[in-house]
């Protein structure tokens, strides 16, 4: 049988102690017993119970001071304390001083049994919050934002310079380049750390809905409103909220939310009641929010509200030198996850993933290298394993690069003979494309190839030898 939880009974009557202690044994629980006081301090160091479940009157040392020592200690387990009916306020008293419950003898079992159910699974559910808690604090914190580059240097040394402050802050930058990470990372290092990071995707929902969701709704305010509910902005209150996308919302929902960044107040949809909470925005956006205001789409007055502090996210094809940190970042992260030995990767992985232009930036690198880990055969990452529009961009620079003339060691007719004949390989031979991307005229590249046909052959491969 499964063990459901250690639990350790306190209680100066044998018959009690050695009765519970049967009872909860048999309900599945790991169960250990003390005398009293003294001998349960040294029970909790070898034992390490979930919960003590002890009485309060016991000679010597009572149930209240051991659950002072307990606390004192730093101990984690719960604590239950058992007492007779007259004596409730005692009970109170230690669930003010941190007990979790309390049972009057003489005990009902099934109550009992309900009692401490209840308190291990709410302690069960504190330590997996917790721990989510410190997974997404290692996750979003600023280590997790990975880069030398001097773009990434700037947006590091803003980060750190903004995060303590009360600003709005508007992220920019190309889908897949991390905006929400660095959101994420302002709220870590703010005051309001301790409290949850509240997200809203704007594009992903409907107008209506939309507002909905940022401002909350009374009963009967729409078709489905079957009672009232809160928004992000009331769920934030003392918080932060990141709005994702923010260039998609309605010229409606924009107004509404210019009188929150000047009022800091609003009102739920369908209400008459004025709210006041006190919220840091964070937000980001894919679009030219500047151009947006220039094109009428998006309101001027919103846009310089929301742009405080302004961060720049840079597209991974702007900052090549950080693909292998990036990488091996993620390399490390994955293989971890998955159980796998994978140490790094082979040369000509990393040259293929630096020849990449990352259309779908840091987002796209991170999936490419997790399948690469996934699929690895070895403890090096090859580049067979990574996906093939990593592997087909590097073919032809590879294929172009094994037949370009040396520099220095060529002459301009050598590299100017080269530049023309690759370039109508790569148009099918169309004298008048190649003339267009060359920025000659037709009639120069007709000439130049009546010349290389007459001329004596290069030593140099005009175009790459396939294999």
């Amino acid at each position: 049988m499964n063990v459901k939880g250690r639990i350790l009974v306190v209680d100066d009557e044998a018959n009690a102690r050695t009765a519970l202690a049967e009872l909860l044994k048999d309900e599945g629980y790991d169960v250990e017993t003390a005398a009293d006081a003294f001998k349960a301090l040294g029970k909790v160091d070898s034992f390490g119970p979930h919960l003590v479940v002890t009485d309060l009157k016991m000679p010597g040392m009572d149930g209240l001071d051991l659950l002072a020592k307990l606390r004192e200690r730093g101990e984690p387990c719960e604590i239950v304390v058992m007492t007779a009916f007259g004596a409730v306020d005692t009970a109170v008293e230690a669930m003010r001083r941190g007990a979790a419950d309390y049972l009057t003898k003489p005990l009902n079992f099934e109550e009992l049994a309900l009692v401490v159910e209840r308190v291990l699974q709410q302690q069960r559910l504190r330590s997996e919050a917790e721990q989510l808690r410190a997974r997404l604090a290692r996750r979003f914190h600023l280590d997790n934002l990975v880069g030398d580059s001097p773009q990434m240097q700037q947006v590091y040394q803003v980060v750190q310079q903004v995060a303590p402050s009360r600003a709005t802050v508007l992220i920019t930058g190309e889908s897949g380049t991390g905006k929400e990470l660095v959101a994420a990372a302002l709220h870590q290092h703010s005051p309001r750390a301790a409290g949850p990071f509240i997200k809203l995707h704007c594009a992903a929902l409907a107008e209506t809905l939309l507002e909905s969701e940022l401002f909350g709704h009374e009963r009967g305010a729409f078709t489905g409103a079957v009672a009232r509910r809160d928004g992000r902005f009331q769920l934030a209150n003392g918080e932060t909220l990141f709005l994702d996308e923010i260039g998609e919302i309605s010229p409606a929902t924009q107004v509404k939310l210019l009188r929150f960044l000047q009022e800091r107040e609003f009102e739920r949809v369908g209400g008459t009641e004025t709210i006041k909470v006190d919220v840091r925005v964070i937000a980001a956006t894919n679009k030219d929010l500047a151009e947006e205001v220039r094109a009428g789409r998006f309101r001027e007055d919103l846009y310089y509200r929301l742009n405080v502090v302004s961060i720049e996210m840079p597209a991974l094809r702007d900052r090549p030198g950080d693909i292998p940190l990036l990488a091996n970042h993620f390399l490390r992260r994955f293989a971890e996850e998955n159980g796998k030995s994978v140490d790094g990767f082979t040369p000509a992985a990393l040259d293929a993933l630096e020849a990449y232009d990352w259309p779908g930036n840091v987002r796209e690198l991170e999936n490419a290298v997790e399948r690469a880990v996934v699929l690895a055969r070895g403890p090096l990452v090859d580049v067979t394993e990574l996906p093939a529009a990593v592997r087909k961009q590097r073919a032809p620079a590879e294929s172009a690069a094994a037949g370009a003339p040396p520099i220095p060691g060529s002459t301009l007719a050598d590299i100017e003979r080269y530049a023309i004949l690759q370039t109508l390989e790569s148009v099918g031979g169309s004298t008048s494309k190649a003339a267009a991307i060359l920025g000659v005229s037709v009639r120069k590249i007709q000439y130049k190839l009546q010349e290389y046909r007459s001329a004596p052959k290069s030593n140099v491969d005009a175009v790459a030898k396939s294999n």
